[in-house]
């Protein structure tokens, strides 16, 4: 059952329960990405030096597409007032502008004592995986607003 912020509590979760949020990623967005997060790794942003790299033009950055998993989780799983610990991530496959990243979060196991909840991680461009991983998070909780 979804809470009043349309997501999920701590107590409605249960391993398998999955979601899935998708971003065509953009020229803008990763121009911006560039000047917020100061990367400006030529692959990105230069497309005369990209062209002569094994990618055969430029590629979003791996922590933007990355930030397709945020937006899952907060948005879909367990979603709004989620708190993000920690995320491991393997890259496997490059995102180029025009790509629309499909991240799917999964509920992977529960641990009670402290209402934590790591999930599986997964960015799919047109199928191809092109990021695992894992993530912890602390969803909110019907318990913590009882007591």
């Amino acid at each position: 059952m979804m809470n009043e912020l349309n997501g999920y509590d701590y107590e409605d979760l249960k391993p398998g329960m999955s979601a899935t949020f998708a971003k065509t990623i953009t020229e803008a967005d990763i121009v911006l990405f560039a000047a917020v997060s100061g990367d400006n790794n030529a692959v990105h942003i230069n497309e005369e030096f990209a062209q002569t790299t094994r990618f055969k033009g430029r590629i979003a950055h791996g922590m933007l597409t990355a930030s397709v998993i945020s937006a899952a989780i907060a948005g879909r799983l367990p979603g709004p007032g989620t708190i993000y610990l920690s995320q491991n991530l393997r890259f496997t496959a490059a995102v180029k502008p025009g790509d629309t990243v499909h991240a799917t979060v999964t509920v992977k196991e529960m641990l009670a004592e402290k209402r934590r909840v790591t999930l599986t991680t997964v960015c799919r461009v047109a199928n191809k995986v092109v990021i695992d991983g894992d993530a912890l998070v602390m969803p909110t909780s019907n318990q913590a607003r009882e007591t």
